[in-house]
């Protein structure tokens, strides 16, 4: 039974008639945590909106931290391919960089803050303000990001190849805390999350440090041979 019959099933129409007024037509009626709550279509429009951007946003820290490593791979390369292959990750990465990444960042945080006005009542809720810390952490992610495009944009290399590969992982540990904060606002579940993530972090650094391992290896036997 879709959500609208429900609502008509249980009267929740009238009740919202009488809860919200004449305005009951700028309304949604939203299920959640075993409550109905009636919430202006504008929070629902601009949640939609900030979690548009924030799949933006992440979308360019994925892809802008895999340029910088290879633009700092190819400063290694022997002319002309070192500035052939240098000049064209410039292009790329400056085009990423200002023209997806950065306005995403700022609708994320424009949009979030427009949501938090409209509906003040979330900042009440304690699972929010662990989110907000995370997410204070990957605008200063952001941030590091900017210095090292900066730097790789006059052929400066701040970290290894190794270095960064490591450093593009952070988003998606990031990502992870914040999906499983939204999404299981329970502080038993969220123990549970944030367990997980814990061990998923090890996980991925381990793996990391394997490949790494196992591609120097080859590297190896292809110099001896």
């Amino acid at each position: 039974m879709g959500m609208k019959k429900i609502a008509t099933h249980l009267g929740m129409s009238k009740l919202l008639q009488f809860a919200v007024g004449p305005n009951v037509s700028r309304c949604s009626l939203v299920f959640q945590e075993g409550s109905w709550y009636a919430l202006p279509m504008t929070v629902l429009y601009l949640k939609a909106l900030h979690i548009i951007f924030v799949v933006t946003w992440f979308a360019g820290l994925f892809y802008i931290v895999r340029l910088f490593i290879y633009h700092t791979e190819a400063l290694q390369e022997a002319e002309p391919r070192r500035s052939i292959l240098a000049t064209q990750f410039k292009i790329m990465s400056r085009r990423l960089w200002y023209g997806i990444t950065w306005p995403s960042a700022v609708l994320t945080a424009s949009f979030a803050s427009a949501l938090l006005f409209q509906a003040p009542g979330m900042l009440s809720q304690g699972w929010l303000h662990l989110k907000l810390l995370f997410v204070l952490a990957l605008y200063a992610y952001h941030f590091a990001c900017h210095k090292i495009f900066l730097g790789l944009q006059r052929d400066q290399a701040f970290m290894s190849s190794f270095q960064l590969r490591l450093w593009n992982e952070l988003a998606t540990i990031f990502l992870f805390a914040i999906v499983f904060l939204v999404v299981l606002k329970n502080s038993v579940s969220l123990l549970w999350g944030m367990l997980f993530l814990f061990f998923f972090s090890l996980l991925l650094m381990g793996a990391i440090r394997y490949f790494r391992k196992r591609t120097e290896r080859r590297q190896l036997s292809t110099n001896h041979s």
